[in-house]
């Protein structure tokens, strides 16, 4: 990640709000949340989702999870909240929850079959009997990458009516791994701060094969967030799975050799919140 200016700290939460009135996609988590008792936040960001659902009156347990610090310093100043230090992988509670999620495409950080393995069987490790990971992500089918271009730049205002103007840039596809640059600029084009990040693109068999090998079932599954099925044209995969009783491990093929990915450990963050991310 490289930076020609200071452009994000308080103002993320400003470009990027957690809106359950208005945006579908934060309205189903919230519903979710909502409904259950004790709620993980995998990649938590700045904490707006789970400071969103106290102030809405949730009155269980509600923890944060993310790797990156300063976003959990800014997190921390909201209350009613645990917040935690730490990759999806390294979550280390036994079955406490009875939600686990994962936001804005999160999911889609975790790069490697191993850390995607190590990130399941830590969620389901959280859960309890019958408790219920929710997660996203973007449907290979859809090419979104396609759209990742100057041509679809977004104009956004920021929490001083700044305006600015974000842009995507797909730089290497590698397998299901898509690379690309994120660049805002001011009003006049000039750039202020520039990002690379890395998503991986996993079908629908591939994420079964995943999850089925965590202990995980899909329970619910979604091509948007109104709940429509996947269908050719979906542009999400929305996955609700639930928590199966251990089982005795099975032979499951590396997901890399199915889908041409990479297996070798990553450290990648699995936090997306208020990042540059295209939709």
């Amino acid at each position: 990640m490289s930076h020609t200016a200071a452009v994000y700290s308080d103002a993320d939460a400003a470009l990027y709000p957690w809106d359950p009135a208005s945006v579908p996609g934060d309205r189903f988590y919230h519903d979710l949340g909502m409904g259950a008792d004790a709620v993980l936040d995998v990649g938590c960001g700045t904490g707006m989702m789970l400071a969103h659902a106290r102030a809405s009156g949730h009155g269980g347990r509600l923890v944060g999870l993310d790797p990156d610090r300063p976003s959990l310093d800014r997190a921390r100043r909201r209350p009613g909240v645990e917040w935690v230090a730490g990759r999806a992988a390294d979550a280390r509670w036994t079955g406490e929850f009875d939600l686990a999620i994962m936001t804005g495409h999160a999911f889609q950080c975790l790069l490697t079959d191993d850390e995607l393995r190590a990130s399941l069987a830590a969620a389901r490790r959280a859960l309890r009997d019958g408790g219920r990971f929710a997660f996203e992500t973007r449907h290979p089918r859809a090419r979104a990458r396609e759209t990742w271009n100057p041509a679809n730049a977004r104009d956004l205002t920021d929490h001083r009516g700044r305006r600015l103007r974000v842009r995507h840039e797909v730089e290497d596809v590698t397998g299901d791994l898509v690379t690309f640059a994120t660049t805002t600029a001011d009003r006049d084009g000039a750039p202020l701060r520039r990002d690379r990040s890395t998503l991986r693109f996993l079908g629908e068999a591939a994420l079964d094969v995943l999850l089925s090998e965590a202990g995980l079932a899909v329970e619910e599954r979604y091509g948007d967030r109104d709940r429509t099925p996947v269908t050719g044209r979906s542009r999400e995969i929305i996955t609700i799975a639930v928590r199966r009783r251990a089982q005795r491990a099975s032979s499951v093929p590396m997901i890399s050799a199915m889908w041409g990915g990479s297996s070798s450990s990553s450290a990648a963050s699995s936090s997306s919140e208020n990042q540059p991310c295209p939709t």
